[in-house]
């Protein structure tokens, strides 16, 4: 750009021009101005191929103005249709899944569910493996729809809130050490067994221990002793016949071959032992084998 100098004169006047007139030249020019050029061609290169890989991303990502892809934002939170894959951590409040559908959490080593305090410490843990579901609480609770508790664990003891716990196993229930219950029984037309293979067998209740058949028998088994034995109270025999048929008899007394009738006698050391009956008592006379 040039810059030029103008003067005005009146008639009559006479103006000498100066003999050295100044031009100034403004802008840009040479290779400045080509490498303006092609900065200004470089950014606007950037911004059509930065525009289309916006419009690219918003295309294959699904981006629409109620969520992304299968995610859409409600007004109760995110909602999330299909299969989803997580490579980090999900941090959630709740997680549900809809009406018609079942909830899956898929994973090919193992899922696991951890519980924070306020301090990020983990409070609670499920952990579900391959060949293990591993829970770690203070506290372990299953309740059932209305809220009642139905099985609860923890370090000192496990509470089953149900009316009855059925074992379906073929070998029953084994416990290592004492068991507190108010009722065993078995299934109908099943037999009922408790048995120590190794051990003593030991039924104790403050009040007594009713044991009762209603349609079938009681045995009692043992390789030593059976003892029956009461405090306060007396031992009955209630029952319309009373066999013992492993007593020992004895018969030394005369005529005793031919003689069916036997009393019941009992010795010092409570054990007991057949002597052949007459008109009044005989074990005095047979007590001989309780030495």
């Amino acid at each position: 750009m040039v810059r030029e100098q103008y003067t005005t004169a009146t008639e009559g006047t006479h103006i000498e021009r100066p003999e050295n007139q100044y031009v100034y030249k403004i802008g840009i020019y040479g290779w400045r101005k080509r490498c303006l050029y092609l900065f200004v061609l470089l950014l606007l290169i950037i911004l059509l191929v930065n525009f289309a890989l916006t419009i690219w991303i918003l295309r294959v990502m699904w981006f629409s103005p109620t969520g992304m892809g299968h995610l859409r934002v409600t007004q109760d939170g995110l909602r999330l249709e299909g299969e989803s894959e997580f490579l980090f951590p999900l941090y959630a409040k709740e997680i549900h899944s809809r009406m018609d559908s079942s909830l899956l959490l898929q994973s090919t080593q193992n899922v696991t569910v951890n519980a924070r305090n306020t301090d990020g410490d983990v409070t609670g843990r499920l952990k579900v493996g391959p060949k293990i579901v591993e829970v770690q609480s203070q506290q372990f609770q299953i309740n059932s729809k209305d809220g009642k508790p139905l099985f609860t664990v923890d370090e000192k003891k496990a509470v089953v809130g149900t009316d009855k716990l059925r074992i379906t196993g073929p070998e029953g229930a084994l416990f290592e050490h004492s068991v507190e219950t108010p009722l065993v029984r078995a299934d109908s037309f099943q037999d009922l067994r408790l048995e120590s293979p190794t051990r003593s067998l030991s039924m104790d209740a403050p009040k007594g221990v009713h044991i009762k058949a209603h349609a079938g028998k009681i045995e009692a088994l043992s390789q030593s002793d059976i003892i029956f034995h009461s405090r306060d109270g007396t031992l009955v025999l209630d029952a319309e016949t009373v066999c013992l048929p492993k007593l020992i008899p004895e018969t030394s007394g005369p005529g005793s071959s031919s003689q069916r009738l036997y009393e019941i006698c009992v010795c010092l050391d409570g054990k007991l032992y057949l002597s052949v009956a007459g008109t009044s008592t005989t074990c005095h006379e047979n007590s001989q084998i309780c030495l």
